[in-house]
């Protein structure tokens, strides 16, 4: 089968698993953020399992379906309850597919979210990040090998990879509800270590101010297939060498737990923003 006949078979299996025939977005949800989900109206799941050419996470904090409903009525969405990674040891292509099936799905925008660690010093466990630009540092790109027309463009420009509009908007839902939300530049690597104390220095001289194993792969293909992006990281811990202590993916989901309520208020809000548009702009 090709690409496009796995990307229908996944797209039907799932439309014919809720009631919704499409979406108007999406959001993934990263480690020990995926309760965000089950605040949906109306909302139905779907065990990546069950979905032809899907995988199942091994990743504690990522509980592996898809679960779509409503943020506000007419307004059915998909969160992805965790996600596959390259450390996996899957291939970019089976890591960014889900990302090609929300595209069918509908989705216009997709909001990716993150724990990651924090390589500016002003940045402790608990803050919340809006990605405004990143560093591919995984070695590779998603869009290695053939280029089938339907998906998107042969060479991307990836000025403006994260939306400058959803970006002033999350802004100002953050200032509405007196949540701080920082800016900075996030840097994907490939995993699973965590970084060295030598490679955290080299980030920040890079101009990193947050580092994780996910979300890079992801906001290449969603751009190549016209998906306007958003991205969140959740600050889980301050990253090697800043306090000497040993990292620990427990710390992760801590710091993620005890971030839970303010990131929830953000998304909905947001979310509900969005759903007060007819569309989104080109």
């Amino acid at each position: 089968m090709t690409l496009a006949e796995h990307i229908q078979e996944a797209t039907r299996f799932i439309q014919g698993a809720n009631p919704f025939s499409a979406i108007r977005g999406a959001v993934i949800l990263g480690s020990g953020l995926g309760e965000f989900a089950d605040g949906l109206q109306n909302v139905h799941y779907v065990n990546y399992a069950d979905i032809p050419h899907f995988h199942q996470p091994t990743i504690s904090g990522h509980a592996g379906r898809l679960a779509i409903g409503e943020i506000a009525p007419g307004f059915p969405i998909a969160c992805m309850q965790g996600r596959f990674h390259y450390y996996e040891g899957h291939d970019l292509n089976t890591v960014v597919f889900p990302t090609r099936v929300l595209k069918a799905l509908g989705a216009e925008f997709l909001i990716v979210t993150n724990a990651a660690g924090g390589v500016n010093t002003q940045f402790p466990p608990g803050t919340l990040m809006l990605i405004e630009d990143h560093l591919n540092l995984t070695g590779t790109n998603p869009l290695i090998g053939p280029n089938p027309e339907f998906l998107g463009p042969r060479f991307l420009d990836m000025t403006q990879a994260y939306d400058s509009k959803l970006r002033q908007m999350a802004q100002e839902v953050a200032a509405h509800h007196t949540i701080t939300l920082e800016s900075g530049v996030y840097a994907g690597l490939s995993g699973p270590t965590y970084e060295t104390p030598a490679e955290v220095r080299m980030l920040r001289t890079l101009g990193a101010d947050a580092v994780g194993m996910s979300t890079v792969p992801e906001v290449i293909v969603a751009n190549h297939m016209g998906i306007k992006v958003l991205g969140i990281s959740c600050i889980t811990n301050a990253a090697a060498g800043i306090t000497g202590e040993k990292l620990n993916h427990q710390e992760v989901m801590d710091t993620a737990e005890q971030t839970k309520q303010r990131f929830v208020t953000l998304l909905s809000g947001l979310l509900n923003q969005l759903a007060a548009q007819p569309a989104l702009s080109a």
